[in-house]
């Protein structure tokens, strides 16, 4: 960095508050309207559409393979619930308060669902459409046949993560028949590991942080030419994965009769570690609502990478370390020390703000959502809570908004893992 951190604490208050550990808000300087920004994104509308319709195809496929989803013909989807007792309790404020279960999202429980599977899901169809196994207009079920599953093993998958992104890659990746390789970082819960290599996973485990982990699961793809290499800081794929979950919420509003427009804005909080997962989400919703959308992104105190990285312009040319920043936090799935570029740079003219929330804080609302509504997460999740009061405590909000808090994981933690996060929450 050109400027010390003497000067970085004097430039702006926000910086005082991250390198101190203080919860802070910081509303975006850089926001433009949203189809000015939308119009320079290297991301369209019609890729979000294509990626729609691959999960589409899949959807037979993802029926047969998983049975939790075949009510739902194989679509991977979560619950929006209204929780007015957790408002209640949060305080009064204007507008009602949704949950988005992305938490509950089948096959891996976390919003890493969404983007990891569907990247694995791309690449099989990739192989199978190019290797002639599967012709346009058949049937995906036929991925599950033993003569097709067996083919897919010529192929590996590596990816480094925190946890969940691991969990969602390995868990489908194993399913179509893949070598996979998850590369986790320290900050991994052991039980993520210990399921995974339950599917027949290969894990991989280093003492050091995320990025340690990305570069050697990076360093494993490139020395095998038949392996895929998952870049959760720089994956286009991963990101339209993400996105389409904005037209699945858009069904959920509507079927609700939930109106989204200048009268009845919508308020999202979205917990955010590389960023991929809600940088995805916010510009799906973008695309959609425009300017009647306002996303948030949340981060640990310890470890508010994207925020810096858009604060200082830097993106992924800073790290918390350089801002004395120790990247340690129980909100595991949000441990990263730097930003992805790629998404940074989508959303700098589209995100409304970030605001970080300190461990201690996390822990009291995951009890306080299992005391009012009975929904367990696990501390990352319930970054985007927080969101309604700090924004509405900020800007004039208008009774007819709608405020999502979008919970990102926790539907798969071990009941007595789950006890002791209850317990430190008291």
């Amino acid at each position: 960095m050109d400027m010390h951190l003497s000067q970085w604490r004097a430039r702006d208050p926000v910086f005082a508050d991250l390198m101190d550990l203080r919860e802070t808000f910081w509303a975006n300087p850089g926001l433009r309207p949203a189809g000015e920004a939308l119009s320079s994104a290297p991301v369209t509308a019609e890729e979000v559409a294509d990626a729609a319709a691959r999960l589409d195809r899949f959807a037979p496929y993802i029926a047969r393979v998983f049975p939790e989803t075949a009510p739902d013909g194989g679509r991977i989807e979560s619950p929006l619930v209204p929780i007015p007792a957790m408002g209640r309790a949060l305080g009064d404020r204007p507008g009602r308060l949704l949950l988005k279960q992305d938490s509950h999202l089948p096959i891996s429980g976390s919003i890493k669902a969404r983007g990891g599977i569907y990247e694995v899901l791309w690449l099989a169809e990739t192989i199978a459409l190019r290797e002639g196994w599967l012709s346009e207009g058949e049937s995906y079920a036929r991925l599950a046949d033993a003569d097709l599953r067996g083919r897919f093993s010529d192929y590996a998958v590596a990816v480094g993560s925190t946890g969940n992104l691991g969990l969602s890659i390995g868990m489908m990746s194993a399913a179509l028949g893949f070598r996979v390789t998850v590369h986790m970082s320290a900050d991994a819960r052991q039980w993520k590991k210990d399921l995974l290599r339950s599917r027949g996973v290969n894990v991989v485990e280093y003492a050091g942080d995320y990025s340690l982990a990305v570069a050697r699961g990076r360093r494993q793809a490139e020395a095998d030419p038949a392996c895929h290499f998952v870049d959760d800081e720089n994956s286009r794929t991963l990101f339209l994965g993400y996105a389409v979950a904005a037209g699945r919420l858009a069904e959920q509003l509507a079927a609700m009769e939930i109106p989204v427009d200048g009268a009845h804005p919508l308020y999202v909080y979205l917990p955010c570690g590389v960023g991929g997962g809600p940088g995805g989400v916010a510009f799906g919703l973008k695309l959609l609502y425009g300017g009647a959308v306002r996303c948030y992104f949340a981060e640990p105190t310890h470890a508010p990478c994207m925020l810096l990285g858009l604060a200082t312009g830097l993106h992924d040319g800073v790290s918390v370390e350089d801002f004395g920043i120790d990247g340690k936090t129980a909100a595991d799935g949000l441990a990263v020390g730097r930003p992805s570029r790629f998404v940074g740079r989508v959303m700098e003219g589209l995100l409304d703000g970030c605001y970080t929330v300190d461990d201690r804080r996390l822990y009291q609302l995951l009890r306080l959502l299992a005391d009012t509504e009975g929904i367990r997460l696990e501390p990352s999740a319930l970054a985007g809570l927080p969101g309604r009061d700090l924004v509405c405590g900020r800007t004039p909000v208008p009774e007819g908004a709608t405020h999502i808090a979008w919970a990102t994981g926790g539907g798969m933690v071990p009941e007595d893992v789950w006890r002791e996060y209850y317990r430190l929450g008291g």
